[in-house]
């Protein structure tokens, strides 16, 4: 095997990473030699082999772009090493050169793959023309797909950005690294805001065989060099040394590349090889790290997001209870109505999120009633000077709720859910579809529950009379729509949750 560092001009080479690298195969010595020097002088990166094993052998070390080789070697032929050559890394160019009696296989060759042929014997400015060209394809195909992964790294970006839901910020990191890596495992792993780190996502690529187990990465490891390195990519050994539980599979590579916000480690992307000859190179290991920058500040967006979703709903439920802590025969009230809700909203057939904020709506439906000093609970009918402060407790809920910005979803259901459908409710008298559907479907499921529970001035109906006022009154004070489905499948549904605790009887 022979180096060739000096150029046409004299001028020292640029170092051997940054020169189109070469392979010369040829039993005959003399042709090795002479295309090596030659090729040398034209500023390439020069490596030869003997035969077709020799060349696989030195594939196998390191990467090439051009190969350069004979058709009729012992051991391993050109075709053969041809067929070799697309499976280690098909992006490599290969022309075949050819005796005049075998141009038939030279053209075969081509049409399994190769760049060109060369007639032997040849002229060498015939083959480093030839040579030239190859390159040329081959840096024109590398810069299609730098454009391809930058458009695709484009809209990874955008997708990973548009979403405060951590799932699908994790969801589209799967997606884009599946896409850029040929990976048999990728995992993301994030902190638990005690010190330690904890496999959140773990996905081992469809179709692997899993007669054997994966093994485990060694956190402590992993986050101990990404805390201080930018990434990570190893091959071999150096690769199962990361593993704290060792894999069934001997591992070929492994990229990890840091998640970090504020310069502060929260987690990880690791992808995993386990298919031979399969292994990440630099320019996938740069191009996750950038995915993996994007995807750390999404997260940690996320996180945030989440943090403050959950200080809403503690917001609510500590609101929820100081409503049902007026008196004793309102206790429970608004987290049975938000249970008969949410029933109510799914059968409709509401998306998730608004599900969520008919939930939310139900739970405040009576916050107004903390505008009301008055006694409204009392034994007796009420007054007439008593009923009308009662009917101000809607437009006393939605005052409480406008200054909170983020509440603001819920107003409709709260200021609305004594609006009927024949127009004789209150605070605006709206009729029929006018009412927005969220305070519909509160106004049955806190009808429901008010007439199954027990107030100071009458006992709990029973269950079938209150569905059979409920159907009564449809189409003057309920949607039909609404109420048919909200009393369709209510007896299940009831015991269900009777069963479970959700609901309790009074």
């Amino acid at each position: 095997m022979f180096d060739y560092p000096a150029s046409r001009s004299g001028m020292p080479s640029p170092p051997p990473e940054d020169r189109p690298r070469v392979l010369v195969v040829d039993d005959e010595k003399l042709i090795r030699e002479v295309l090596a020097d030659f090729l040398g002088l034209e500023g390439y990166f020069v490596r030869t082999a003997g035969d077709g094993v020799a060349a696989v052998e030195e594939l196998r070390r390191r990467r090439f772009d051009l190969v350069i080789s004979d058709m009729k070697m012992p051991r391993m032929g050109g075709l053969e090493l041809l067929a070799e050559i697309s499976r280690l890394d098909p992006s490599t160019v290969t022309v075949i050169m050819t005796g005049f009696g075998t141009v038939e296989s030279a053209i075969d060759a081509m049409k399994r793959g190769a760049y060109d042929y060369v007639l032997k014997p040849f002229r060498v400015e015939e083959v480093i023309r030839i040579a030239q060209r190859g390159l040329e394809k081959r840096r024109l195909a590398s810069e299609n797909l730098r454009l391809k992964e930058a458009v695709s790294l484009y809209q990874v970006s955008e997708a990973i950005a548009a979403s405060l839901s951590l799932d699908e910020v994790l969801a589209a990191v799967a997606d884009s690294t599946h896409a850029e890596l040929v990976a048999d495992l990728l995992s993301t792993w994030l902190d638990d805001g005690e010190g330690s780190f904890f496999e959140r996502q773990y996905l081992p690529r469809p179709g692997f065989p899993h007669e054997g187990s994966m093994g485990k990465l060694d956190s402590a490891v992993l986050a101990a060099h990404l805390s201080t390195e930018r990434s990570l990519i190893e091959h071999g050994e150096r690769a199962a040394a990361y593993f704290s539980e060792a894999p069934s599979f001997a591992p070929v590579s492994l990229v990890a590349v840091p998640l970090k916000a504020k310069q502060r480690l929260i987690g990880w992307i690791s992808a995993v090889s386990f298919t031979p000859h399969v292994t990440f190179d630099e320019g996938q290991r740069k191009l996750l790290s950038i995915i993996g920058s994007r995807a750390a500040a999404a997260i940690e967006n996320a996180r945030l997001y989440e943090d403050l979703q959950a200080s809403f709903q503690q917001t609510i439920e500590g609101l929820a209870a100081a409503i049902d802590k007026m008196d004793r025969y309102t206790s429970g009230h608004s987290t049975r109505v938000a249970v008969y809700a949410t029933y109510l909203a799914k059968r409709l057939g509401l998306s998730p999120p608004e599900i969520e904020i008919v939930r939310q709506s139900a739970l405040m439906h009576d916050i107004g009633k903390l505008g009301c000093v008055m006694n409204l609970n009392k034994p007796g009918k009420l007054t007439q000077e008593e009923y009308e402060v009662f009917q101000q407790h809607p437009g006393f809920g939605r005052d409480i709720l406008e200054p909170i910005k983020f509440l603001h979803p819920l107003i409709p259901g709260v200021h609305l859910h004594h609006e009927m459908w024949g127009g004789k409710g209150y605070p605006l008298g709206l009729a029929g579809n006018d009412i927005p559907l969220i305070a519909r479907i509160v106004s049955v499921a806190d009808t429901y529950d008010a007439m199954t529970s027990d107030r100071a001035y009458r006992r709990a109906l029973p269950h079938d009379v209150a569905v059979a006022e409920i159907e009564r009154c449809s189409g003057t004070q309920f949607d039909p729509d609404v109420a048919a489905v909200f009393n369709e499948g209510l007896d299940a549904y009831r015991e269900e949750q009777l069963a479970s605790g959700e609901i309790v009887p009074e």
